[in-house]
């Protein structure tokens, strides 16, 4: 078992990836600037430096003390409106403080990277599903970071023989455990839904609905955070040197309306739901080809059923709130409606 440097582990999927490393017997150290991730998070076992990974001499410092033999990178800005309007605090931290890193792990010998990459790399597809090689054309500065990040590692593996594997995301959902999503704002659908299932936001709001998909809404393949961080374990078992990139989703994708929909659904409750205007980089529809990862890998996406991603959401909000939990059913909370097929996808 290896010495696991985990970079943004107090954060939502870090954390969760950080559980899974501490059940498979590795020693994992985090290293977070607590900017978007919280203590609470913590996975217990974890060792933790409150650092940041542009910080060379404190990287330094832990790899050298802990003798790290692999590196999961999930630190980064990942607000996409906000990537738009400041592009520069985006290229700061997800391009060069993440080269700072690279570099302090070249120079003590880690051989090992594993990098939290985004489907946001290909921008507008020009086809579905969209697999590894498909053009790339981020349309959000975002997306542009996370690219450039990953030509820059395809670079150091090639020439310093690093095993380098980006896993490119194709919307991280669900719940694991005690591990949830807490991004402050709350910019992602699921728990944007719950929140307005609860009373704690007034209503959920729909960015756009004219877009050229089948309801007017955008398709997003969701894959369950427990699947993912199952894919980091994996990733571990490549040894060769170089780079590759691997999609991480279902090759199913939901529209915002079905994804709503499914919510009111395995809640039994209305969810209080208004339109707006588009968001500035949001592509129509974003769905994987996985089938790169399923047959190199072994991987299988085992939680990633929508209606298992939004209860497991639902469990762990559930868990955190005040007072008793508002129980799904209850006549004083619920409107009465009829049980209705679960949302089929889009494919």
């Amino acid at each position: 078992m290896g010495k696991i440097l985990v970079t943004g582990g107090a954060g939502y999927v870090g954390s969760v990836c950080s559980s899974e490393l501490l059940a498979h017997g590795h020693e994992v150290v985090v290293v977070d600037d607590l900017s978007a991730g919280h203590m609470d998070a913590l996975p217990k076992g974890a060792r933790f430096y409150r650092a940041d990974i542009g910080d060379a001499e404190a990287i330094r410092s832990i790899t050298a003390e802990h003798h790290i033999d692999a590196a999961f990178h999930f630190a980064a800005k990942a607000l996409i409106p906000e990537s738009v309007t400041n592009p520069a605090l985006f290229f700061k931290v997800n391009v060069s403080s993440s080269l700072a890193l690279l570099e302090v792990l070249r120079t003590a010998g880690v051989k090992k990277f594993v990098f939290s990459s985004s489907a946001a790399v290909y921008g507008n597809p020009t086809s579905m599903p969209i697999d590894e090689d498909a053009p790339k054309a981020p349309v959000n500065s975002y997306g542009e970071t996370k690219l450039c990040f990953e030509r820059a590692l395809a670079w150091y593996a090639s020439a310093y023989g690093i095993s380098a594997v980006a896993f490119r995301y194709f919307n991280a959902s669900g719940a694991a455990g005690g591990f949830g999503e807490d991004h402050r704002p709350e910019t992602h659908i699921i728990p944007l839904l719950l929140q307005a299932a609860t009373g704690n936001r007034e209503h959920f709001t729909i960015f756009g609905e004219d877009y050229q998909t089948p309801d007017g809404t955008c398709l997003r393949d969701y894959v369950h955070v427990t699947d993912i961080a199952r894919a980091h374990i994996l990733a571990l078992q490549v040894d060769s040197p170089g780079f590759v990139a691997y999609n991480i989703g279902t090759g199913q994708s939901y529209s915002v309306r079905q994804v709503w929909k499914t919510a009111e659904d395995v809640l039994g409750r209305p969810i209080n739901v208004c339109v707006g205007k588009r968001r500035p980089g949001d592509p129509a529809v974003l769905c994987a080809n996985p089938s790169k990862i399923k047959k190199e890998l072994g991987w299988i996406p085992k939680q990633s059923d929508l209606r298992n991603i939004i209860q497991t959401a639902w469990n762990w909000m559930e868990e955190r709130r005040p007072g008793p939990p508002l129980a799904t059913g209850s006549p004083s909370q619920v409107r009465t409606r009829p049980r209705t097929t679960p949302a089929r996808p889009f494919e």
